[in-house]
């Protein structure tokens, strides 16, 4: 998946040289503290992000989850996830199953502005289940969850594994899934600033 990958954000190199891989119905976790480029090395993965250094091998279909809701707020939950089926090239039955899959199918009709801390989490959980993308980028899914919603993602979770999928997460929330690598992102002893 990954080699060599070196990534500078604000003059500032945050790692350099990380080689990993990762093959169908594998997991990863990315461990460290704040700051030390977890959240980048996902984007970067996603393509969003290009390498100050090395390459990455990726599934053609993947999906980035992080804090970024990318709903529009102003419509009712099915609406704004119709948009992007629309997009996706998935239909109303797709929709339906993940607003279940993300236990917000009672929140159908409900605008997303209306959405409390966890509601938006989930929705956002809700986006990425909705495409069919073989690798999912999750940048601290659990975050603002409850034990239950924690324990109905671990389902998703394991499922799109048994399924041939892969995950790549961030999470400083213990997630309720084996993970077969575990990338810890340390910062570097000096800061080292980009000339």
């Amino acid at each position: 998946m990954a080699e060599a990958l070196s990534c500078v954000r604000g003059g500032r190199i945050l790692f350099r040289d990380l080689t990993f891989a990762l093959e169908p119905g594998q997991a990863g976790l990315l461990a460290g503290p704040n700051g030390v480029g977890k959240s980048s090395l996902l984007r970067l993965i996603a393509g969003l992000l290009k390498p100050s250094t090395g390459s990455c091998i990726v599934p053609e279909t993947r999906a980035l989850c992080d804090d970024r809701l990318a709903l529009d707020e102003h419509l009712p939950l099915d609406q704004a996830l119709r948009f992007w089926a629309k997009l996706d090239g998935s239909d109303d039955a797709d929709v339906t199953a993940a607003m279940a899959r993300a236990g917000l199918s009672h929140l159908a009709e409900v605008p997303v502005r209306y959405f409390s801390t966890g509601q938006r989490q989930r929705a956002r959980l809700a986006r990425t289940y909705l495409t069919d993308a073989r690798l999912w980028l999750l940048d601290e899914p659990a975050n603002g969850l409850d034990t239950d919603s924690v324990a109905r993602l671990g389902t998703v979770l394991q499922d799109h594994l048994d399924n041939g999928g892969i995950i790549l997460a961030a999470s400083h929330i213990p997630l309720p899934i084996g993970f077969d690598l575990t990338l810890k992102l340390e910062p570097l002893e000096e800061l080292e600033a980009c000339l």
